[in-house]
């Protein structure tokens, strides 16, 4: 066998490898690099006998330690659903107002109300409960339904024109889709909800719509406007709206009837967790309830 040809500037032996004139040369390993690779194939050996490794016909090598990922998942969720018990037990038995009254009770249902929001509800009310175009605002304490703790966790749980048998039932016609106004006089009733909430209208349509409105939208938004909650019919003397406040929305809402709808989460949510979402709805909400709506002169 032929002995290997030496570079001449480095003295080391080359491996043969060849190009373009660059030749490669055989320098050895790292010392360090060396203990590294030794120290992984050792660790991986000590590995594979403790833990499970090896894959088999029925299974796998379970390993000295016996160790199970699976196993531990299982545990850990065991004892997240017995802490959540404790707490569940606890808002079972308490009422609203003393879920509210307690710090610590009040603390563990924010919580679970934060989370169960998040999870469920962000989605059309917004991160927080900012709400947006067609979906309620839920930190302004501004109600269509009532904003209490009691009649939130009602809303919670049989929700709105849901397949609730008790859910909460409104229906605001589509006066001009179904030929019940014109569009004359849909125009005229869109001046009078403007000049409703104050603002500047044609004093003319205003005038023309009175008898409309008496006739078509008192019966829910009662003859000054102020709306009713036991049907959850809009307040129409503030400047709060769940569709906008502009003309052509308040056209579009009187001519189309749009009516949205909130799902009911008695199926899904037990009665604790109800309790813990509307407790973080009502404290989200600043707390209060308002005193309903303010008498307000008809234009």
């Amino acid at each position: 066998m032929s002995e290997r040809e030496r570079d001449e500037h480095s003295g080391v032996e080359t491996t043969g490898h060849e190009w373009d004139g660059i030749k490669e040369l055989d320098n050895p390993l790292p010392r360090w690099w060396l203990w590294v690779f030794y120290g992984c194939i050792a660790f991986a050996v000590i590995y594979w006998i403790l833990m499970p490794a090896w894959p088999g016909v029925r299974g796998y090598t379970p390993g000295v330690l016996n160790q199970s990922d699976r196993v531990n998942v299982v545990k850990e969720l065991n004892a997240l659903q017995a802490q959540r018990g404790r707490g569940e037990a606890l808002l079972m038995t308490a009422s609203l107002g003393q879920i509210e009254a307690d710090p610590d009770l009040q603390a563990h249902a924010l919580a679970v109300g934060q989370s169960v929001f998040g999870d469920n509800c962000a989605s059309c009310h917004g991160v927080g409960g900012g709400g947006a175009r067609g979906y309620p605002n839920l930190r302004d304490d501004v109600w269509l339904w009532g904003g209490s703790l009691e009649e939130i966790e009602h809303t919670i749980r049989v929700g709105v024109r849901s397949a609730h048998p008790e859910t909460r039932m409104s229906q605001m016609p589509a006066f001009g889709r179904d030929n019940m106004l014109d569009a004359g006089q849909v125009s005229d009733l869109t001046e009078y909800v403007v000049a409703l909430s104050g603002r500047q209208a044609d004093a003319a349509a205003v005038g023309r719509a009175r008898q409309l409105y008496t006739d078509n939208c008192a019966a829910c938004h009662t003859p000054t406007g102020v709306g009713d909650r036991t049907l959850g019919a809009p307040n129409l003397t503030d400047r709060e709206w769940l569709f906008g406040s502009d003309r052509e929305s308040i056209r579009g809402q009187i001519h189309n009837g749009r009516n949205g709808v909130m799902p009911t989460w008695e199926g899904r949510f037990s009665p604790a967790v109800i309790k813990a979402l509307a407790v973080y709805v009502h404290v989200n909400a600043g707390g209060g309830e308002a005193s309903g709506a303010s008498e307000a002169a008809a234009p």
